[in-house]
């Protein structure tokens, strides 16, 4: 069920939303594709990934803060969440229910792609500059729209979906510009098997105990928590998996810490800030 949080002002919001998203895959790829789209080999030696959107420089897993960041240049990865509705079409979001980022409460799996058109987002009064509510995508459109422009990466809260989503990758041909994302070790090898970028994070407490190079047949990503101990993130470094990214990193000196450990990407929540600061680390890579 779902219900209203502010009803007072909400279908005022929802006449004034101004929606930009695109329509369903067309069947051909946009043509700023060129010769193909944009992969994960186009990525630089250390790149930034802007984490739902850059969740403390715009509105997170919006259609607008997805743009914002595309269009700052800050990050060379755009990340999102997913989820599915009733009827299995698959969102952009992050929690299991509706309450903490839209005007209504409710589970995001009691919807339907129909009932979803009436949701929108309530942006953080704390964010920088000014934003208006609006409708949270489907999968499909920021696929539609950024597809092939930049790499994305994207998490699978909802594993029941993974074919969904496997499929609206494969019909773009984005197998190699999308990292999939997830958190359970079995769900990474069903990544894998399915012929996908698999993603595997990993919490400080998992690193703990975790023995990383056991995954590097089948993580081409390996999301490590910049809250782990320095012998955790070293082993994680160690392990084979190809790319170590940390997570989720907003300082200057955090993003110093995981480079000089050996991390070869960061995942922010301020691109921007990260940008406007030199790396601090002799012979870092990130330099």
């Amino acid at each position: 069920m779902v219900t209203r949080i502010a009803s007072t002002g909400l279908a005022a919001v929802a006449c004034g939303v101004s929606l930009t998203l695109t329509g369903g895959h067309g069947g051909s790829p946009p043509l700023e594709w060129g010769r193909g789209p944009l992969t994960v080999d186009s990525l630089p030696e250390v790149p930034y990934v802007a984490h739902r959107g850059g969740a403390r420089e715009v509105p997170e897993n919006s259609m607008s803060g997805l743009m914002a960041a595309f269009r700052r240049g800050t990050a060379q990865v755009l990340d999102f969440d997913t989820r599915m509705l009733r009827d299995g079409t698959p969102v952009v979001f992050h929690d299991a229910t509706l309450n903490r980022t839209t005007f209504l409460g409710g589970e995001v799996r009691a919807l339907d792609a129909g009932e979803w058109r009436g949701v929108r987002l309530r942006p953080r009064d704390r964010l920088p500059g000014s934003w208006r509510a609006e409708r949270p995508p489907t999968v499909a459109e920021v696929l539609d729209r950024f597809g092939g422009r930049i790499v994305l990466m994207l998490e699978v809260k909802d594993p029941r979906g993974l074919g969904r989503l496997a499929a609206l990758i494969r019909s773009r041909g984005l197998t190699r510009s999308v990292f999939v994302n997830t958190n359970d070790p079995s769900v990474a090898r069903r990544i894998h098997g399915l012929g996908l970028l698999t993603q595997l994070w990993r919490s400080a407490r998992q690193m703990r105990t975790d023995r990383p190079e056991r995954w590097r047949s089948h993580v081409d990503l390996l999301d490590v928590d910049i809250r782990a101990r320095d012998a955790d993130l070293r082993r994680a470094v160690r392990s084979g998996v190809p790319r170590v990214w940390a997570h989720t990193v907003v300082t200057p000196a955090q993003r110093d810490r995981a480079l000089a450990l050996g991390c070869n990407g960061v995942i922010t929540d301020a691109p921007g800030r990260l940008a406007r600061h030199p790396v601090r680390v002799s012979g870092a890579r990130g330099r």
